[in-house]
């Protein structure tokens, strides 16, 4: 078990998490909270549990509070939650198997979590009941008991027969007993030392079964039919149910969210009433006389249709990011690299104020598979977007004005496979250069697209005979297309100047005689030095002055050689690249299909950071975009399953001082033993730090605006408790800056 301390001791009051690696204050999150997915009470505030993260609701003051993998939960994608009110006790079940208990003391995660002998189906939690203090945990094998005071498993039943597993779909504890609905029936058991045995269950009701819950009465239900027990025979109530989304039970009345309404019932089954939110509710629950909805697709819902839940994106699921000033937009799509295609989303937009989602792609029939979209720099209320699909009329390139559709441009073709939009660009003129792959009637199968504002639309330009594009990117006048298939792939150069239209301008491919593999080339990013960073299949490499590579009959492209215990080796052989971003100070971050994302030296040689899932809020360890802001330092890491913010160090770095800042000061050492950071730092800064009497302790060169002191002497020893006084300069003299650092140890 891991665990992180909260320093309040009321739960949900306050979710300030203590200093561990996985959480820390540089970290939040745009995560969606849009699919509710539990709804429930804590003495006038409600507590709502969706795919990535819960939120909470003061129904007095309208205060909204969240709680993610960025300030204490261990995971995303969460599939079950209870709360008990009395005992200030959340569970969080994940459908990786995996469950966090919350507690006013902290957030445990548990990943001991009983599993049937050779059972290898979803381990997915698909219900979570407390009961006192029991919780009884719905799995795809059976349930477990599990003990809240000591935070360990006592029993287990798999419900196994002939070989075969039947799930619990949800189950409740109610007198002692466990009731669980299965697709074959009610099923149930004394909490006693016979529990652990299928073949001495009960079964009171047949049927397939799928909701449980249970306060003063139980109550279970079919798909179309509520039966609510009695000493010990059950009622049914069909009131015309359509398709039962969900049962809950308090103390006076029975919820039950259809697909298409909410009922009230009375305990013993009467109809109160029954009111419609105008769209599909997973759940619903009545709170001081006032039914609120849990809806899949706008947050909670009340009676009023009033809409409560964070500001985020539309869904979790994410691809690609594109940044301009203080807006995002995000696409959605997939297929080329990593990730299922068709995902039928679009994209979503941050407008330096909220997160925006088209009404253009709700109940569109057309089939979106947005794999980029960008913001016109010159026109910031103008998105343009990439649909890569393989639908006549469908395909193309799309624009977007204050999220209202104005156009599609070429999605018409004798075969919809044919000239496929894959990347966008706007270069520093402001041309819009779209990439394409099998170009239709050219030996030349990769190419662009570059807009044409004459005419309002866009040229077709055949660049080389190679395998796909990805997302091209470009700089004075030189355009790079990754081309990653097929077997004759490669990178694309193209010196265009200020004429991407130009046909005849300077080309070449460089493929594995240049040090690149043929149908690898997937990523790529300009350092602060002019060399190229190329993300491959199989690894990582740097191209030295691309400009000159067009002319140079045979331009080599280079590995990272860095020494491991004294062997050099290949930094990330044999790895997939999937993204390189560069921030202001010229460090790089890498993202490693599977292995997270590394922070690296500006010359690849150090590993100053490495995030994955495991020791960070990323939620995935397949990063498919990174993007840093330079003006804030803030580094986006976009996944499939939702996209997380870390406060970098580095922001938009100048050659002379910004506003100078140490952290944390003074260092106690009994509380901290990390180095200290001093930022906005000038690009290259020297640096001499000084005891009090005027000795010099320490000296350095800061590159990229910020440094970071081990508070260790020139003799490699710790310094001794004092005032130390930090003296700085920038490279030319022309700029100064001081500091003071207090040390206690």
């Amino acid at each position: 078990m891991k665990k992180i301390l909260l320093f309040t001791t009321i739960f949900f009051i306050s979710i300030t998490i203590s200093a561990q690696n996985i959480t820390s204050k540089k970290w939040t999150d745009l995560f969606s909270y849009n699919n509710v997915l539990t709804v429930k009470e804590d003495h006038g505030r409600i507590i709502c549990a969706t795919e990535n993260g819960i939120f909470f609701y003061q129904i007095s003051s309208g205060e909204i509070t969240k709680l993610s993998k960025t300030n204490g939960l261990h995971e995303v994608k969460i599939s079950a939650f209870d709360y008990n009110p009395e005992t200030k006790i959340g569970l969080v079940g994940y459908q990786n198997g995996s469950m966090d208990v919350v507690t006013p003391n902290g957030i445990t995660l548990v990943v001991d979590i009983p599993i049937a002998q050779g059972f290898n189906g979803d381990k997915k939690i698909n219900h979570i009941s407390i009961s006192g203090d029991k919780a009884v945990i719905s799995v795809d094998y059976g349930v477990s008991i599990f003990n809240l005071n000591n935070k360990e498993f006592s029993l287990s039943c798999f419900f196994v027969n002939g070989g075969s597993y039947t799930a619990s779909n949800e189950a409740t504890i109610i007198n002692n007993k466990v009731y669980a609905s299965t697709d074959i029936g009610l099923k149930s058991h004394e909490i006693d030392v016979t529990f652990p045995v299928f073949s001495t269950w009960a079964t009171p009701l047949t049927g397939a079964l799928k909701q449980a819950d249970s306060e003063t009465v139980l109550a279970v239900a079919t798909t179309s039919t509520v039966y609510i027990e009695n000493s010990g025979s059950f009622s049914p109530v069909t009131e015309g149910f359509l398709e039962i989304q969900d049962v809950v039970v308090n103390s006076q009345n029975i919820i039950v969210t259809d697909k298409e309404r909410i009922y009230t019932l009375t305990t013993s089954g009467n109809v109160l009433s029954n009111i419609t939110l105008g769209e599909s509710c997973n759940t619903a629950n009545l709170i001081n006389g006032t039914i609120y909805g849990g809806t899949k697709l706008s947050g909670l819902k009340d009676a009023g249709n009033n809409i409560i839940k964070p500001d985020g994106p539309y869904n979790n699921i994410s691809y690609k990011m594109s940044i301009l000033n203080d807006q995002l937009v995000v696409s959605t799509g997939g297929g080329l690299i990593t990730g299922p295609s068709n995902r039928d989303l679009g994209y979503y937009h941050f407008d330096g104020m909220k997160w925006n989602y088209p009404e253009y792609f709700i109940d569109n029939p057309i089939l979106f598979n947005v794999v980029d979209v960008e913001i016109n720099p010159a026109k910031p209320s103008e998105i343009y977007f990439a649909n890569h699909v393989f639908t006549g009329g469908e395909k193309g390139i799309y624009k977007m004005e204050n999220g209202v559709f104005k156009k599609v441009y070429k999605n018409a073709d004798s075969n919809p496979y044919y000239n496929r939009q894959t990347g966008i660009v706007f270069d520093e003129n402001n041309n819009l250069i779209v990439a394409a792959s099998a170009i239709e009637n050219s030996p030349l199968r990769t190419g662009y697209y570059v807009y044409n504002p004459s005419i309002d639309d866009f040229d077709l330009i055949p660049v080389f005979a190679a395998g796909g594009s990805q997302k091209p990117i470009t700089k004075d006048g030189l355009l790079l297309i990754p081309a990653p298939f097929n077997g004759d792939g490669g990178l694309i150069m193209r010196q265009y100047d200020n004429n991407p239209s130009n046909t005849s301008a300077p080309t070449k491919i460089l493929r594995t005689d240049n040090g690149l593999p043929a149908n690898g080339v997937v990523s790529m990013a300009f350092d602060k030095d002019d060399d190229l960073w190329i993300g491959t299949r199989i690894g990582l490499r740097i191209l030295s002055d691309p400009f000159s590579a067009i002319n140079d009959p045979n331009p080599q492209a280079e590995a990272v050689i860095i020494e491991q215990k004294g062997i050099a080796e290949e930094l990330f052989r044999d790895n997939y690249i999937l993204q390189i971003e560069v921030d202001s100070g010229n460090r790089k971050w890498v993202s490693v299909d599977g292995g997270g994302a590394y922070y690296l030296s500006p010359d690849g040689q150090q590993t100053l950071k490495h995030f994955t899932k495991e020791n960070s809020p990323i939620p995935s360890n397949s990063i498919t975009d990174i993007k840093v802001d330079g003006k804030t330092g803030k580094v986006y890491f976009v996944t499939l399953d939702g996209i997380v913010v870390y406060q970098g160090d580095v922001a938009d770095v100048q050659d002379t001082f910004g506003d100078v800042l140490v952290y944390p000061n003074p260092v106690v050492t009994a509380n901290f033993r990390g180095k200290v950071t001093i930022k906005g730092l000038a690009m290259k800064t020297n640096i001499r730090i000084a005891d009090a009497a005027g000795n010099l302790v320490h000296q350095a060169v800061a590159r990229g605006g910020f440094y970071e002191w081990d508070l260790n002497n020139l003799r490699g020893n710790r310094v001794s408790s004092g005032v130390y006084f930090v003296l700085m300069t920038n490279e030319d003299g022309t700029d100064k800056a001081t500091a003071k650092i207090a040390v206690v140890n």
